[in-house]
């Protein structure tokens, strides 16, 4: 593998649970791309302006074109014992480690990951201005959207797929009925809420 294809590694934590930590449930997951200076994606851009469909056709091109790839999965439970940013960061780093491949340096979106065992570059809005990036988060995305659709089946009531687990008012009136489930965040003030209400049979 070339210096210059090393080069292209981008590191890309799921930008939506990061940016407005507002998911309840499920895990976190990231996204690590490893992609040919030259190679070309058709359609690829922005994540978020891709519909989720789009982004699940561009998932199997991202993985078969890709040098190397990396998806961490962070569990509930790790994100309630460590909090959500010490976790996100160790994802973030177990990533890089699991690639395989030893990068020249690691562009990240937006922000600089403490303790990372290579060089890196935080790059603002790094989903619109570089490819590996908006790469890495279809495929942190994609994973995602089908945790939440498996979780959808395995608790149904919780309207899981309409609302992706964020703490809407369908969710957490949800919680109230039913209970908080094993992949919510129980350290969250509204999940607790939630479900103290389900324990003390308020309803």
């Amino acid at each position: 593998m070339s210096d210059d294809a090393l080069k292209r590694l981008a590191q890309q934590v799921e930008e939506t649970v990061r940016s407005h930590g507002s998911s309840q449930v499920p895990a976190n997951e990231i996204g690590l791309a490893v992609l040919e200076p030259l190679r070309a994606l058709e359609g690829l851009t922005d994540s978020k302006k891709l519909t989720a469909r789009r982004r699940e056709a561009l998932f199997a091109p991202i993985m078969e074109l890709s040098l190397a790839h990396a998806i961490v999965h962070i569990p509930a439970g790790e994100i309630d014992h460590r909090g959500i940013q010490a976790a996100n960061l160790d994802g973030a780093r177990r990533a890089v480690a699991q690639l395989g491949v030893q990068p020249g340096y690691v562009l990240v979106d937006g922000f600089r990951i403490p303790g990372m065992p290579v060089a890196q570059l935080p790059v603002i809005g790094g989903d619109a201005a570089a490819r590996c990036i908006a790469a890495a988060s279809v495929l942190a995305k994609v994973s995602r959207d089908r945790l939440i659709a498996e979780m959808d089946e395995a608790y149904p009531g919780y309207g899981l797929a309409g609302h992706k687990g964020y703490g809407t008012k369908v969710h957490m009136d949800a919680v109230r009925r039913h209970g908080a489930t094993p992949v919510h965040r129980y350290s969250y003030a509204n999940v607790k809420e939630a479900h103290e209400v389900y324990t003390k049979g308020v309803l």
